[in-house]
């Protein structure tokens, strides 16, 4: 890697394995510091080694516990601040608050743009994350924010399970977009569902289904999953509508055992999800496929390392 006597990386307790990874495929050893949650809540960060001048990378995902991963990021980078760090990225595989992207209720908080200000407001000159709820959050930082992918990832995922007569099905109207865009490199006509989620749950209702799934495979693509709602509702009802096998794939996989066990109960016969969240507690689930994205977020910083363009990844 060139310049690499300058790039450090460190890792959050929310993506030691992930970290670990990363750096395997970068050739280099994670950077060595001290993170401990004291008794009554608080989180300390110490760097163990010198980063002056010197390109520093901190991987942490914000998803299981949203609060104390992003608290943990803002000490991170304020003390890598405080230790003349050259530049920082902050490398967020998943950005929980990404869903509080717009005012659509009275008197609420637009949660993304407060976490924006925070990271940059703590000193954090560069953001790499994956498939953010909103592609539009990107505009919340005045920085550089890398948007990444997983969806060639999980396409070749889906064309080495060999289904025919596929089906791609998009759970909602606000994800058909990234639909089209999975069926366009699986070569498989689109289905759309008719999602009404009335309050703030974490159930949905499938209204009804727009295309024609029956006799085909299908597999239901989605962003994240929590508690597997949505995807076992919108596998109820392609079944019902005559589709033969149903697999579904999401980038971020929060999901815990009580979604696990609603999996489990389903129609859905393989969840693909890739290894943003390393701590979901339904990961172990025997119908869950993890995929690995560490190799991308690799290419991603060394090209950004090198200071050259990140289009390469999107050919």
């Amino acid at each position: 890697m060139s310049g690499q006597m300058q790039i450090k990386v460190f890792a959050g307790t929310a993506s030691q394995g992930f970290a670990m990874d990363i750096c395997q495929r970068l050739g280099t050893e994670l950077g060595k510091a001290d993170v401990r949650k004291f008794s009554d809540g608080n989180i300390f960060v110490r760097i163990l080694e010198q980063v002056r001048d010197k390109d520093v990378y901190v991987i942490q995902t914000i998803g299981i516990q949203p609060n104390d991963g992003f608290m943990e990021l803002l000490f991170w980078i304020d003390a890598l601040k405080r230790a003349s760090a050259g530049s920082i990225t902050a490398v967020i595989p998943y950005f929980s608050y990404a869903k509080g992207d717009k005012k659509d209720e009275p008197r609420v908080s637009i949660r993304a743009r407060v976490c924006a200000d925070c990271l940059e407001t703590a000193g954090v000159d560069r953001v790499i994350t994956m498939d953010l709820h909103a592609p539009q959050i990107q505009g919340f930082f005045k920085k550089p924010v890398d948007h990444l992918y997983a969806l060639p990832v999980l396409c070749d995922a889906i064309l080495q399970r060999g289904l025919p007569n596929l089906t791609v099905v998009s759970p909602d109207a606000g994800f058909a977009k990234r639909a089209r865009e999975f069926a366009h490199r699986l070569k498989a006509p689109v289905a759309i569902g008719d999602k009404m989620r009335s309050d703030h749950t974490e159930s949905a209702e499938i209204m009804s289904l727009i295309g024609d799934v029956a006799g085909r495979n299908v597999v239901i693509v989605d962003d994240f999953s929590v508690s597997c709602g949505t995807l076992v509702q919108m596998a109820k009802t392609v079944k019902a509508h005559g589709a033969k096998r149903v697999l579904a794939c999401v980038t971020h996989g929060l999901l815990g055992e009580e979604g696990a066990k609603a999996l489990m109960e389903s129609p859905i016969e393989e969840l693909l999800v890739t290894d943003t969240l390393e701590q979901a507690a339904g990961r172990f689930c025997p119908k869950i496929t993890v995929v690995s994205v560490a190799e991308l977020f690799a290419k991603a910083i060394k090209i950004i390392h090198d200071k050259e363009s990140l289009s390469i990844l999107f050919e």
